[in-house]
């Protein structure tokens, strides 16, 4: 579905259809569709109407693109992701936010649940200002509230960072594993989607493409430094979680070490006194120990209760018990 956002006469409307003739540079009219959740008709529509490139519309349409930037003839073609974490669920999700932009419009493809777009969209039509700055103007307000909204979900994802550090030095156990492997992955998904589009963007910023201009390049570029920050948050959760995974594993090892060490104290502890009882399990008498079989029993529990004494106080003073 193509919603289109029309700025002429000073006024800004929100259209079903457009006139082709307005996309033709010197118009004065400013165009912004935005296409949600994009079919083959809307990539029709975007071919025919908006002359887009065909490798760039297919590559639109599909909605499994990583942060890139590319031209062809004056044309700018931007792909840019937005995230969303849940610590709740766990759950890290991006999503990506294709961008054609000219002098005369511009085009923005998503899959509908972009709340960026969604808050621009209605910016737009409660203040005209906004479109009547231009399409690169309105992109870099676009872009710069996806990035916003970057530092909530990075605060979550480090918030259950930070839980689970705790609960690795506090309350050690073998379903932290999973928990640890969950946050590593989605660690790696962020970082290897705020690197490209930290690059992206900084491309935005140093005025290497014509439609953008000086004065929109400073504005690009303090959106560059916030992702060099995210950038770098990355690459720093990125050690801190393998620095507690490791720290896991070895909380593990040390747990399976004393358990073996227990295991194994009872093993040497409770070793004699089978051989005493295998040995001294016949009914007979016992040339070396004085009285009858009565008194021959007690014998044998009794030299039991020394060994077993005996070995539980050296393991004691060993400290493995």
């Amino acid at each position: 579905m193509i919603t289109y956002y029309v700025q002429r006469d000073g006024v800004t409307e929100r259209l079903d259809k457009i006139d082709p003739d307005w996309l033709r540079p010197g118009s004065g009219i400013l165009v912004w569709a935005d296409v949600q959740v994009p079919t083959a008709d809307d990539g029709i529509v975007l071919r025919d109407v908006f002359n887009l490139h065909p490798l760039a519309v297919q590559d639109a349409l599909d909605l499994l693109q990583h942060p890139k930037v590319e031209t062809y003839p004056g044309l700018l073609y931007v792909v840019l992701h937005g995230i969303n974490f849940k610590s709740a669920t766990d759950e890290f999700t991006t999503h990506d936010t294709d961008f054609f932009l000219t002098r005369e419009f511009l085009v923005t493809v998503h899959d509908g649940q972009r709340r960026s777009i969604e808050e621009i969209c209605n910016l737009c039509l409660s203040n005209s200002l906004v479109m009547r700055e231009g399409t690169v103007a309105l992109m870099h307000r676009i872009v710069d509230r996806m990035v916003d909204h970057y530092r909530p979900s990075v605060d979550e994802l480090e918030q259950r960072l930070n839980q689970i550090e705790d609960a690795v030095i506090e309350t050690p156990s073998n379903q932290l594993t999973r928990e640890i492997l969950t946050i590593k992955r989605d660690i790696s998904a962020m970082r290897r989607i705020v690197l490209p589009q930290r690059d992206v963007v900084g491309r935005l910023s140093r005025r290497e493409f014509e439609v953008i201009d000086q004065e929109m390049s400073y504005r690009f570029r303090d959106v560059f430094d916030q992702l060099v920050r995210m950038s770098d948050d990355a690459i720093i959760f990125q050690e801190r979680v393998t620095g507690i995974l490791d720290a896991h594993l070895t909380s593990v090892s040390n747990q399976l070490a004393s358990v073996s060490k227990v295991l194994a104290a009872l093993a040497v502890i409770l070793g004699p006194l089978t051989i005493v009882t295998g040995a001294f399990g016949m009914n007979l008498l016992l040339p070396i120990m004085p009285g009858g079989e009565r008194a021959q029993f007690w014998w044998v529990v009794g030299g039991m209760g020394v060994i077993t004494s005996s070995a539980y106080y050296a393991f004691r003073r060993k400290g493995w018990l």
